[in-house]
């Protein structure tokens, strides 16, 4: 049996929920994660001022409620285990996370999975700005792992990303890939402008026409090998066309005021 958190007062200010995690939560009784710590805004709270508590924790979290958009960090450098949110979700969720599962059906806020190396964050809905991203004034963003958002994306998706993989099933907003370092990113949908903005490496995919910065040039349509496999692996999350496993993709070459060897591959036909 999983344990369950249902939410039964609204935070008046946000929230940081990071003690929202397997580990946290192992050994505990429901009394015991009722006591433990969150910050509601700068004052100090316990998880059972806001949650009602109940069920045997197993390795799985259940988290409930319809404000919460204003809870920040659920899952919060977690290794293991799986947390599953009911309901739209606030800032931070999965930061530094390095295992386990995050799936939520709903929306997410801002920063989904900022800095993560490892794990799995599933969303689905929308998403804000900054998924899979460094946080201001860090090196790299995400450094392994996978983050599938079903729905749209904002601005910023896998800024200064190291490696791993972003999914997004409907549009990404602007400087998608921006100071990308390495890793993937899918888009099905359309890319906002300045996609690939600083890029050294790595590798970022759209099924649609975009316009691109200057500083990235036109290389070749091909039919790339490991696309396929990729696409078969996200046609079991998305609804992924038969054609885009088949067809080709235009492929471009930049950032070439970087290292111009990423690349911008958009589907040809």
């Amino acid at each position: 049996m999983a344990i369950f958190l249902k939410q039964i007062a609204t935070p008046d200010v946000p929230m940081e929920a990071d003690n929202i995690t397997p580990a946290r939560f192992a050994g505990q009784t429901p009394a015991g994660v009722e006591k433990l710590a969150v910050m509601h805004g700068s004052e100090p709270r316990r998880i059972g001022d806001f949650f009602s508590v109940s069920g045997q924790f197993d390795g799985t979290i259940n988290v409930e409620g319809d404000h919460l958009g204003r809870v920040k960090l659920i899952g919060a450098g977690m290794s293991r285990g799986v947390i599953q949110v009911d309901g739209d979700v606030g800032e931070h969720l999965g930061a530094a996370m390095s295992g386990g599962e995050i799936r939520v059906n709903g929306n997410a806020t801002d920063w989904v999975g900022p800095e993560m190396s490892g794990g799995r964050i599933e969303i689905h809905g929308n998403a804000g700005h900054m998924v899979g991203s460094a946080y201001r004034g860090a090196a790299m963003g995400m450094t392994g792992g996978e983050i599938i958002i079903h729905g749209n994306a904002r601005n910023e998706a896998g800024n200064a990303m190291r490696n791993g993989v972003i999914a997004i099933g409907g549009n990404s907003g602007d400087f998608t890939g921006v100071n990308m370092l390495s890793g993937s990113i899918f888009v099905l949908g359309e890319l906002g402008i300045r996609t690939g903005a600083g890029m050294k490496r790595g590798s970022i995919v759209s099924m649609k026409e975009a316009t691109l910065l200057p500083t990235f040039s036109y290389s070749c349509t091909y039919r790339p090998g490991y696309m396929t496999l990729y696409l078969l692996h996200l046609s079991q999350i998305f609804a992924v066309a038969e054609e885009y496993l088949e067809g080709s993709y235009k492929r471009y070459c930049g950032d070439s005021v970087e290292l111009n060897r990423g690349e911008v591959l958009l589907y040809a036909g």
